[in-house]
């Protein structure tokens, strides 16, 4: 069976035939086979599983014909090796037994050591770089949204604490974005060489800054995350998350070393890519809860972010947030085959109402 690089070539501003898909949190809670894994293993007890976690990686490459995988994962994984106890608590997610208040909580992060304590992970993208046709995706989760998660002590709406110790003990802050900033690189770089086709840094929260805070505290740490990875081939992805829109322009202007940027659902594409001066590929960006309509509702959806993607290349057709856990398979099912079938349609006819008219008429 031959091998699916629609995705790299997107990501690299190639030429495509169709626009390639794939789904955040495409192997999860909508899915019925996954639920019943669910009745026997908690999310972290199937990650440290190599076989099960990659089975969970494969089961919607299998259902949907999607045209990239995404490791089955958690962005708090890692963090368990610097000592960080937690858990992750249903209809809450992670809760930090030991969060970072201080420096002194800082000072005693110990360095990951991937191979000594995430070697699970490790042998999980072996598994799946040898049974894939299509790219391995794997991902870690940005320091800022990380540090939310230590500081806060569990998800937050309000970073109250978070942004008490950024704003009043700017020290303490970024020895701590400097910690994290080392483990993503260090994690990072152990998943290429183990068979990771492309890595994805989620920043699932930052958009709760304002653009001159995020200028400040966090973009100088995804700078050097993406500076350290660029001497990689493989596509490297920065998802600012949900209501990002106004930090795209500052990601543009540092100059960031990824290939592709994320949008949420609230940019359109041809603004997101305006915002970012076009020089990156992009990916996204239909609001998951669209997937709640009918059938037709989805796919005019679709239809009108296809065509904004295809009027520059480099992109690749995404949801704007991760799938939920009401989320219809039957109806991804079709959205895939919706976005496969129109995209090449539209792609081949922009493609005809390129070419030269005498060669048309000469029919070459």
């Amino acid at each position: 069976m031959s091998y699916n690089d629609l995705f790299i070539r997107a990501c690299r501003k190639q030429e495509v035939e169709r626009l390639p898909v794939w789904y955040m949190r495409q192997a999860g809670r909508y899915d019925p086979d996954y639920r019943k894994i669910k009745e026997k293993y908690t999310l972290l007890e199937i990650c440290k599983q190599p076989d099960l976690a990659a089975e969970v990686t494969l089961q919607p490459v299998r259902k949907l014909g999607i045209d990239a995988a995404i490791l089955y994962s958690d962005i708090m994984n890692p963090v368990a090796s610097l000592g960080i106890d937690f858990d992750i608590v249903k209809d809450i997610g992670p809760v930090i037994h030991n969060p970072i208040r201080s420096a002194e909580d800082v000072q005693r992060l110990r360095p990951i050591d991937v191979e000594g304590d995430l070697s699970h992970v490790i042998e999980t993208i072996r598994i799946l770089d040898r049974e894939l046709t299509i790219p391995l995706i794997t991902f870690a989760g940005a320091p800022f949204t990380i540090a939310s998660y230590l500081i806060e002590g569990r998800p937050s709406k309000s970073y109250i604490r978070t942004k008490t110790m950024m704003y009043g003990a700017p020290d303490v802050w970024f020895a701590l974005m400097d910690k994290l900033g080392d483990m993503v690189i260090t994690y990072l770089k152990a998943h290429i060489a183990a068979g990771a086709k492309a890595v994805q840094v989620f920043d699932s929260w930052v958009g709760s800054l304002a653009p001159r805070d995020f200028e400040k505290y966090v973009l100088p740490t995804i700078k050097r995350i993406f500076h350290e990875l660029r001497d990689y081939t493989e596509p490297k992805i920065y998802f600012p998350g949900v209501s990002s829109g106004e930090l795209l322009p500052s990601i543009a202007s540092v100059g960031l070393e990824a290939d592709v940027i994320g949008l949420d659902w609230r940019v359109p594409i041809a603004e997101g890519r305006s915002r970012l001066q076009h020089r990156y590929a992009v990916q996204g960006n239909l609001d998951p809860y669209v997937l709640t309509a009918p059938t037709e509702v989805i796919e005019a959806h679709a239809k009108l972010i296809i065509d904004e993607g295809i009027a520059d290349p480099g992109y690749v057709f995404n949801l704007g947030h991760g799938l939920f856990p009401e989320a219809s398979l039957d109806k991804l099912k079709s959205l895939t085959a919706f976005i496969q079938r129109y995209s090449s349609e539209a792609i081949a006819s922009a493609s005809d109402s390129r070419r030269p008219q005498a060669l048309v008429k000469e029919g070459r």
